[in-house]
């Protein structure tokens, strides 16, 4: 343990690490720059205690496990001075690691549980910030009832923000930007304009051209309208080009016409084969899975662009056994995929509103022998060649996670992530750290991936209702 301010702690922090911060982000340990980190001996009964299974959390465990080896196992023989974090190669460590190397005696309040870890943690943090009294000693944990606990005591706590893609969810790019009204004004001179498989294209220069995103969707609605996506951006020039209009009946995609402008934009991305992975967000009723579901069909069934239609969605808790359920792996899958179900019906009924009961029956037959379930359990190794894949609920996957997923992608194969970070249901996840906030923050801008977030739902006038006054 460190036992006094040496000059250099005088201008640095030391960061006390909770169980749950390793378990969420293993290579925390190197993400405090220059300020030292305390493990106290209850995190690592702890680690190790959780290390066992396949789960996330026991993979992470043992990562974090391996790496204080590495650090621990050739460190000088005065632990108590503490371990350079650096000597791994991570030249951004510059802090020391302490671990707990002597019996604390601290006193807390006789109501708080002797014995338990959360507690123990907060006595060592209180025997340290009385050893180092000038030295801020901040717990950093996952657990706000944690955080709080501290706080009740006077000790300093926060959580842990490296993992952050935001600070404010609503920063995020949303893939659409209102024009203003006096667009033309200032971006028409010199504009050049021309028509091109089947589009009308502006090649525009103006000062708010270097704050457009490659396939970000822009629109004016006042006079005439203008519906189009940035094709190409350079400097204080980008290249528009216009939409196929999907609200008409006569660009129906499986019988199903977009109800509002954002759909549109969705459809758009959805049936542009030069788009390789597209990213929905929006709550529940703004049509995400109906939307994704026919285009997928479309492209699949009538097109032959892509060979089957594959379906995976995070069975929460993540990551767990789905055994218990009978079944072959598509059978067990079958409970969580209501949502499926329940827009598949929509679909058939409208692409066969004159076909009778029995050409529903053979659709739904030929639907259902090129949709396939699956579970993330197995997706770890697979190379997914033209296929459709859809992965629903992403909000609920980790950064990791995320990776893990969408670089099983083959040539040929579009990916679609869909989710409503406002509905997180995993432990450790808010929706500054979730994987799909990850994702549509590091794709904007790429030349082959789009995403909107859709703002109004089409449910029913009683779901509308209900989101707004509930």
């Amino acid at each position: 343990m460190p036992a006094r301010a040496t000059s250099k702690s005088k201008n640095t922090k030391l960061f006390v690490l909770d169980t749950n911060v390793l378990m969420h982000d293993p290579t925390s340990l190197f993400r405090f720059e220059e300020h030292d980190i305390c493990l106290p001996m209850f995190v690592l009964e702890e680690l190790d205690n959780k290390k066992k299974g396949m789960t996330e959390v026991a993979r992470n465990a043992r990562q974090a496990s391996r790496y204080l080896d590495e650090l621990v196992s050739d460190a000088p023989l005065k632990i108590e001075d503490g371990i350079p974090l650096d000597k791994l190669g991570n030249k951004n460590a510059t802090g020391r690691l302490f671990l707990q190397t002597k019996f604390i005696k601290y006193e807390l309040p006789p109501t708080l549980e002797s014995g338990k870890a959360d507690n123990a943690i907060l006595g060592v943090q209180m025997a340290l910030q009385i050893e180092q009294p000038k030295r801020p000693v901040i717990l950093v944990s996952k657990d706000i009832n944690m955080r709080i606990k501290a706080r009740a005591l006077g000790l300093e706590a926060q959580d842990y923000f490296n993992d952050k893609v935001l600070e404010d969810s609503d920063l995020l790019y949303t893939g659409v930007l209102a024009l203003p009204e006096d667009f033309w004004d200032r971006h028409g001179k010199d504009m050049q304009s021309w028509q091109q498989d089947g589009h009308t294209w502006y090649k525009v220069k103006g000062p708010l051209c270097p704050a457009f995103f490659i396939n970000q969707f822009v629109y004016l609605e006042s006079g005439t309208p203008l519906y189009a996506k940035v094709v190409a951006q350079e400097g204080d020039t980008a290249t528009l080009r216009t939409l196929t209009d999907y609200t008409h009946q006569k660009n129906a995609v499986w019988g199903i016409t977009a109800r509002n402008r954002e759909q549109n934009f969705v459809l758009n991305l959805l049936m542009d084969p030069d788009i390789d992975f597209v990213t929905l967000l929006g709550q529940a009723g703004t049509g995400k899975t109906l939307l994704t579901l026919a285009a997928g069909l479309w492209q699949t069934l009538e097109k032959k662009l892509y060979a089957e239609i594959i379906i995976t969605r995070v069975t929460v808790p993540v990551g767990e056994d789905i055994g218990f359920l009978p079944g072959t792996e598509e059978e067990k899958m079958t409970p969580w995929m209501g949502a499926l179900e329940d827009n598949l019906d929509v679909l058939n009924q409208s692409e066969n509103t004159d076909a009778g009961d029995w050409g529903r029956a053979a659709t739904r037959d030929l639907i259902k022998s090129r949709v396939k379930i699956k579970s993330l359990n197995f997706m770890r190794g697979r190379t997914f060649l033209n296929k459709f894949l859809i992965i629903d609920e992403a909000q609920n996957l980790t950064p990791k996670q995320m990776k893990t997923l969408v670089t099983r992608a083959g040539p040929g194969t579009k990916v679609v992530c869909m989710g409503n970070i406002a509905q997180i249901d995993t432990p450790y996840l808010t929706e500054g750290s979730s994987g799909l906030t990850y994702v549509v923050d590091r794709f904007k801008g790429w030349d082959h991936s789009g995403h909107v977030t859709l703002m109004r739902g089409e449910r029913s006038r009683l779901a509308d209702h209900a989101a707004e006054v509930l």
